[in-house]
């Protein structure tokens, strides 16, 4: 089971994003930031991999490869909070948590409750 949240907005199908790790998220950064339109995450991951470029100078190949590592596995367990912030912002509504096997089976808790 995993906990679902759903946000809702007039004229717009229900929005679900699942309270777990995200491998997309943590294996391409760039393209799950493009991909749900988090630009704040781009230019942060983009200032991170120039961190850790200059620490690949500085400080060695190992450092740099498990600076990198850290990031995308961070990104990985906060895509979701990234994606649910972004939702938010952009005015739509929190409809509730949901624990559900499937994202459409918290869409359905959520408007049996409405």
């Amino acid at each position: 089971m995993t906990l679902y949240s759903v946000y809702e907005r007039q004229d717009h199908a229900p929005s679900v994003v699942p309270d777990r790790f995200s491998w997309f998220a943590a294996l391409l950064p760039p393209v799950y930031a493009l991909a749900h339109g988090l630009w704040l995450l781009l230019a942060g991951w983009v200032l991170a991999v120039a961190a850790v470029v200059a620490l690949g100078w500085f400080g060695g190949g190992d450092a740099a490869f498990w600076a990198y590592v850290l990031i995308a596995t961070l990104i990985g367990f906060e895509g979701g909070t990234f994606h649910r912030r972004a939702l938010r912002h952009r005015g739509w509504q929190h409809a509730g948590d949901y624990f559900a096997t499937e994202p459409d089976l918290a869409i359905v808790e959520a408007l049996k409750r409405k």
